[in-house]
């Protein structure tokens, strides 16, 4: 782990368990989370974005949410996919959300899953771009509204504003430009992401098969991300965020065991020890769970080194479980885990 210390974070898929009608409770479930791990001393908390499925699909009004019902821990989207996003509509969103909670929005993106293109493609506009390619559009459409420069112009005017004006986003946000996160899945977009001088977050499976173990393949995608940070505009101001997502599951009591079972169970059926999926065809590697007693999840991770390249290490939290089960989780992970990785809770007087 780096010399510095290490902060620890949190991802939900902030899943509805609850069935139909329940979808309320699960948001409230979501925002209870923060405010334990902020209770706990958590740096950040992430939440993941899935359209029309049981999850979390408008992550902006979530955290709205969260930002007035906390005061310390940052928050921020693991991912947004850009493909399927307006860059300047996201702009302003982020911009509110910002301003509302002090400055601790973490605006993490992604292009999304190309092979998921038929299905919302009609839905969210088709583009004359390849798929990557629209999303970096995208992406660059929204760097530059968030650094303020123009975006329309008023003509002989438009609204209250005056003839003869360039148009920018509003509200401002100042430096919420500068944490932006991008997720990358191989070697070729951690480059680009160094490239444009981006913070990281890489997540328990690599988009590409190399023949490396899991961490070992994350570890040459995190080394050749630095590199290329460092030769970026921004490598000349500041060290590069990396975070790096491991599903964490220490098992304390019965009740964890019952919670995590078949979740766990449902990974190494899909999963060969190594990581590769049977099916051949899916030329991709998942990480390991992290389950059982704390001191071997905490070898297990201190070997990891991947995990050696990170400034976060960020706790993924299984869709299945059940909110109990989740904050079971951030409490063995806080108490028992973290420490021994060099994290210590912000806020403390070692932090």
């Amino acid at each position: 782990m780096p010399a510095q210390r290490l902060e620890l974070g949190f991802l939900s898929f902030v899943p509805n368990p609850y069935g139909a009608g329940g979808e309320a409770r699960a948001l409230g479930d979501a925002i209870r989370l923060f405010q334990h791990a902020e209770d706990l001393g958590f740096d950040v908390g992430w939440v993941r974005v899935r359209h029309f499925e049981q999850f979390l699909s408008s992550p902006m009004t979530l955290l709205s949410a969260v930002a007035q019902r906390t005061s310390r821990i940052r928050f921020g989207t693991g991912v947004i996919p850009l493909r399927y996003e307006d860059p300047i509509r996201l702009a302003e969103d982020a911009a509110t959300v910002d301003l509302l909670g002090g400055g601790r929005l973490e605006l993490g993106v992604s292009s999304g899953i190309g092979g998921f293109a038929p299905i919302l493609d009609p839905v969210f506009g088709e583009s004359e771009r390849a798929f990557s390619d629209e999303a970096q559009h995208r992406l660059e459409r929204l760097r530059s509204a968030l650094a303020g420069v123009p975006v329309a112009h008023s003509g002989k005017g438009f609204m209250s504003i005056p003839a003869d004006t360039d148009l920018t986003v509003t509200p401002a946000a100042p430096g919420l430009g500068d944490r932006i996160w991008y997720g990358p899945g191989s070697l070729a977009s951690a480059i680009r992401t160094g490239e444009q001088g981006l913070d990281v977050h890489v997540s328990t499976l690599n988009a590409e098969e190399t023949g490396q173990p899991f961490a070992a393949g994350q570890a040459s995608q995190l080394r050749a991300y630095k590199e290329a940070f460092g030769r970026s505009r921004a490598g000349a101001t500041r060290e590069p965020r990396i975070a790096a997502g491991r599903v964490i599951l220490p098992i304390m009591s019965a009740a964890d065991d019952e919670s995590y079972a078949a979740y766990i169970q449902g990974h190494n059926d899909r999963m060969q020890p190594d990581g590769r999926p049977h099916d051949p065809s899916m030329r991709m590697r998942f990480d390991r769970i992290h389950t059982g007693d704390p001191a071997r999840i905490v070898d297990g991770l201190l070997a990891d080194e991947a995990l050696a390249e990170a400034t976060e290490l960020t706790l993924t939290l299984p869709a299945p479980g059940g909110i109990d089960a989740h904050l079971r989780t951030l409490d063995a992970v806080a108490e028992r885990v973290a420490p021994a990785l060099g994290w210590t809770p912000l806020g403390s007087s070692s932090a």
